[in-house]
């Protein structure tokens, strides 16, 4: 169906492309939003262009637009823009080319609001779901400055590194968390289905059963008897965790609380974190933002509360005249090779590229402790899903074999 806005006045709104020619005969072609074709054209004529063609756009409902498709437009525009395409035009080009019909649509209301004069970064403050204060701050320095070609592509790479991060901290723990969930479901079906098969059998025998039978018939008897309200405390629970973790603060804090101390995932958890920190802060600081400005958006780009709070407490000390170094080293959450790195930047006066280093660092870690775990992982997985089995398989096979002995 067409693409549907609401407009100032409340009426629908779509997008029209169109062709034409200017004052110059010249070919030309873009989109617009409207109510329909006959404000296309008003709009077209006061513009000086003479319509040839019009069409409304139609598109399919949109998926959902993630972190990675802003990293593709930010390269798209970055890239146009170095090549001398105009702001506006470089949008249609983007927009067009999309597979995303809900990036076409996010693209589309951005260009209608910088087609009427607002700023880039304005246009993009009012969609902060998609564009941080990061994002908008950088491109408002861009904008300032005149080189918004330059300080898009910088952060197109720093977006791009940062989404390479997250995809390897998703490749870690995909592969544990598919075979729990593959295990428990083995494990809920072998109670329900296939322990109770064995008890019939063993309710014959007229004699007492070993202590781990016992247990695992136990266990079996209250799978069958609450195998919906298991599943439903399992599935409710984790949507209720899922989303008080979104909209919490205080659930947030503790669920990063906890990952920071989870054994050998915390540990690439943290690095992750501190990587996503120096790599934001360099990329802002070399933009030319000032450094309290640039910790204003650099705590919610690391990805972590408590790292949140603690850059508060950094720009509130840095804004009272403290170094950097040393408001750092008063968190006592980075380590020390950080702080050192921090303070030669500081007295070197190369802050950016010092902390551009450390987060290569911590990115090369991360890089690494994906790989060993990726290797360790399913060694220690398979002895645990063994013992899990092994121990249910034997605990049912005693009676048989104590059977077997008074035979």
């Amino acid at each position: 169906m067409a693409t549907q806005l609401a407009g100032a006045s409340g009426a629908k709104e779509f997008v029209f492309e169109w062709e034409g020619k200017d004052r110059n005969g010249k070919l030309v072609r873009g989109e617009t939003r409207a109510s329909g074709e006959n404000q296309v054209q008003a709009t077209l004529r006061r513009r000086g262009v003479f319509v040839t063609r019009i069409k409304k756009r139609r598109m399919r409902a949109g998926r959902t637009i993630k972190p990675k498709h802003i990293a593709i437009f930010t390269r798209q525009l970055a890239t146009l823009l170095k090549a001398g395409v105009p702001l506006l035009q470089s949008f249609d080009v983007v927009g067009r080319g999309n597979p995303n019909p809900g990036v076409t649509r996010l693209l589309n209301d951005i260009r209608a609001d910088v087609e009427t004069g607002t700023s880039l970064a304005t246009a993009f403050r009012k969609h902060p779901t998609h564009f941080n204060d990061l994002y908008c701050n950088l491109v408002e320095t861009g904008e300032t400055a005149g080189m918004l070609d330059t300080l898009l592509d910088r952060l197109a790479t720093y977006m791009e590194k940062t989404e390479a991060l997250k995809s390897k901290i998703r490749s870690a723990l995909m592969y544990p968390t598919a075979v729990v969930l593959v295990a428990f479901v083995v494990v809920a079906v072998i109670m329900i289905f296939v322990i109770p098969a064995f008890k019939e059998v063993f309710s014959s025998f007229g004699a007492d059963l070993p202590t781990p039978t016992l247990f695992v018939i136990a266990v079996s008897e209250f799978f069958v008897s609450w195998w919906w309200l298991i599943f439903a405390v399992l599935i409710g629970g984790t949507y209720f965790l899922a989303q008080s973790w979104k909209r919490s603060e205080k659930v947030r804090m503790v669920m990063d609380r906890l990952l920071l101390r989870l054994p050998i995932f915390g540990e690439l958890v943290r690095k992750s974190v501190i990587a996503r920190w120096t790599r934001s802060l360099s990329t802002m600081f070399a933009a030319g933002v000032p450094l309290v400005e640039s910790l204003e958006s650099v705590g919610g780009a690391s990805g972590n509360m408590l790292y949140r709070q603690a850059t508060d407490r950094i720009q509130q000390e840095v804004a009272t005249g403290s170094s950097l170094a040393a408001a750092m080293a008063d968190t006592r959450i980075f380590p020390g090779m950080v702080l050192q790195m921090t303070a030669i930047g500081e007295e070197s006066g190369a802050l950016d590229h010092m902390l551009g280093k450390a987060a290569d660092f911590y990115e090369s870690e991360v890089d690494e402790m994906v790989a060993g775990l990726s290797s360790l992982m399913e060694p220690i997985i398979i002895v645990i899903l063994g013992i899990i089995i092994g121990g249910i398989v034997v605990a049912m096979y005693l009676p048989i074999f104590k059977l077997g002995q008074v035979v």
